[in-house]
């Protein structure tokens, strides 16, 4: 058998030169494919005359019918995945309104806790409005005006006189403001009491802790609004105070809380003071002021509205005051929770 290549022949016998070009008979509807010719498809249906394609936007719904709408739709779905992936930390949710568990949570853990708290920055102990109570938690305001005494005693600490003491909290005081817990608040008091810098440090009295029976004085844990009642406000700057007439040591809740800017941060040397100061009145002794610019001042100072004895008189100056206690000598003098000096 022969063997031809394309160009040399072709069916019918046909010469080169007549065979059909590109755009004429071989891609004619019906037509013979020739041997080496590539397939070819109707770009129209047999016995139908050519569509007429429309322009414009209109041609392109009229060619893609829904099509046309969903493409736009779909870029920008997937512009808005792109956009919360790349976002650190992104979860759809306010981080202020709380964080969901997964890996936002991770994120903000593994960075390490939140500053702790900062030592105060030092302030004018002079000029400052130091009796301002400081910034903090909420604190119980409103109490029933009745006690209820703490169970628990002690051994005698000291010598000299011998005062005995019970511990007691108002009913109303939210148990967050002494720690949730009665018998630790009362042993907490205890300590101060038990200090050899405190009371009993100085020979000449000696306390414990009974529980019934005759006490010369409570430690009652007070509400703001019956510590007012009792104590009074003519300085109104939260304070506590000595009331003879029941025998209470009224502790005013808001100072427990919050303490006194003079001692910043240190929430239990202010306490300490308080009640050091407190109990030195059941002792008979009375306000003074500073004695010596620059040194600790007197227990019996009132530290809770401050140590500067300008600031100190000045507040004292109003009727019900204890006018009189602080000279206004421009002495200032720097905290101090015990009668016996460091």
């Amino acid at each position: 058998m022969n063997r031809t290549t394309q160009g040399t022949a072709s069916p019918g016998g046909s010469s080169p030169g007549d065979r059909p070009s590109l755009s004429e008979d071989r891609y004619r509807r019906g037509a013979r494919r020739t041997g080496a010719d590539p397939l070819a498809a109707s770009w129209e249906p047999a016995g139908r005359a050519p569509r007429r394609r429309r322009r414009g936007v209109k041609g392109l719904v009229a060619n893609y019918g829904w099509r046309i709408y969903a493409v736009p739709v779909l870029l920008v779905l997937t512009a808005l995945v792109v956009l919360d992936t790349a976002t650190p930390g992104g979860t759809g949710q306010d981080a202020e309104a709380g964080s969901p568990p997964g890996d936002q949570a991770v994120l903000t853990t593994s960075a390490g806790p939140a500053a702790s708290e900062k030592p105060p920055a030092d302030i004018d102990l002079k000029n400052f409005p130091t009796a301002v109570l400081p910034e903090g938690p909420r604190y119980s305001e409103q109490g029933a005006g009745t006690w209820q005494v703490v169970p628990g005693q002690t051994d005698k600490v000291g010598e000299g006189r011998l005062y005995r003491y019970d511990i007691a909290i108002e009913d109303g005081v939210e148990p967050v403001d002494f720690g949730g817990d009665r018998e630790a608040f009362a042993r907490t008091v205890d300590s101060f009491l038990a200090d050899p810098r405190s009371w009993v440090g100085t020979g000449q009295a000696s306390m414990q802790r009974v529980e019934g029976g005759d006490v010369d004085f409570t430690i009652s844990l007070t509400t703001t609004n019956t510590t007012h009642a009792i104590c009074g406000y003519s300085i109104q700057f939260e304070s506590s105070c000595w009331h003879e007439p029941t025998g209470r040591v009224i502790i005013n809740v808001a100072r427990w809380v919050r303490g006194g800017k003079v001692y910043g941060n240190d929430i239990t040397a202010y306490r300490t003071y308080a009640i050091n100061h407190e109990v030195g009145h059941v002792l008979d002794n009375q306000h003074v002021g500073c004695a010596e610019s620059g040194k600790a001042a007197p227990v019996m100072m009132q530290q809770s509205f401050g140590v500067a004895n300008d600031y100190v008189a000045q507040l004292n100056s109003v009727p019900g005051g204890d006018s009189g206690a602080v000279p206004a000598d421009g002495k200032v003098c720097t905290p101090n929770p015990f009668p016996v000096s460091p």
